[in-house]
């Protein structure tokens, strides 16, 4: 009997599905030629061609298309598969794999997967911390079963996933008693010139609160920008400037950090999203990440 080689199908799944070689092999981590051979290899097992060339990309031939939608059968299937042992693992606790964008704060990610950690039937939590474009690629061969991110999936990315809102928060801003008894005038007047921290340009918190600045009329004196928003505190306790914070972790960056309320501003909210390849949440720990997030943590 005759087997198929499923890691030739996948690679030919992906590159179908992605739209070309060039993008497969960012999702794959492989190179171009790497991925090509399994295309050719798997051609040469089936007796068939299932890409042509089309101008500058790869179409799919009329057998191509046949084998395209088994495989996409197949591997939705193998994720049911997945999810399902993953649900009963024998003699230890299931496994719940998290994608967290490095931009997410270190405080808001505890308050939202905590609750996995309390469920009746145990969950080993595995957090993977990275750029959310890398975290989507993993996403989409199923390495992750979820992402936090603070913004749902980009409309240029080119996987199926769906963004799902855990909630949302206004902004808080903080600073040493030091630093908060020099600024003049009211909130938030009293950031015009004052010395502030702000996460760097790449960001949707740092494009919302530019528009913000220019709003208000107020032009802050930027004395760093930041990628890590854990460093960005730990220079906002040494007095170096002021800093934003979500609202929801302001009680415990306070603490923390010992640093004093400046002032707050809804103007500006922080979202934040669980990213998944389902359209409904299935995972135990992910629905109750989710419910959690919704009724506590941003109700």
């Amino acid at each position: 009997m005759e087997w198929l080689n499923y890691h030739h199908l996948l690679y030919f799944w992906l590159v179908a599905r992605e739209g070309g070689l060039a993008p497969a092999s960012v999702r794959l981590r492989l190179a171009q030629s790497t991925v090509s051979g399994q295309i050719r290899a798997f051609e040469e097992a089936i007796g068939e061609k299932v890409f042509e060339r089309s101008g500058r990309r790869l179409a799919l031939t009329e057998i191509g298309r046949v084998a395209y939608r088994y495989a996409d059968e197949i591997f939705s299937l193998g994720q049911e598969l997945q999810e399902a042992l993953k649900g009963h693992t024998v003699g230890g606790p299931s496994r719940l794999v998290v994608g967290i964008a490095d931009v997410v704060p270190k405080l808001v990610s505890r308050k939202l997967l905590e609750p996995a950690l309390h469920l009746a039937e145990p969950v080993r939590l595995v957090c993977r911390e990275d750029k959310p474009e890398r975290l989507l690629a993993e996403l989409a061969v199923h390495d992750l079963d979820v992402l936090i991110s603070d913004a749902p999936v980009p409309p240029s990315a080119r996987i199926r996933a769906f963004s799902h809102l855990l909630g949302e928060c206004g902004l808080v801003f903080l600073g040493t008693s030091k630093l908060a008894a020099s600024l003049c005038g009211a909130f938030p007047k009293s950031l015009d010139g004052a010395p502030v921290l702000l996460p760097t340009d790449n960001t949707v918190l740092r494009r919302a609160l530019d528009q913000w600045f220019t709003k208000i009329g107020g032009r802050p004196n930027v004395v760093a920008e930041f990628e890590d928003s854990a460093l960005l505190k730990v220079f906002g306790q040494t007095g170096q400037g002021i800093f934003p914070v979500p609202s929801v972790i302001s009680k415990e960056v306070q603490r923390q950090y010992g640093v004093r309320l400046v002032g707050r501003t809804n103007d500006v909210r922080e979202r934040f999203y669980a990213i998944s390849v389902e359209r409904r949440l299935k995972h135990p720990a992910v629905i109750a990440i989710s419910e959690a997030a919704k009724l506590k943590v941003f109700g």
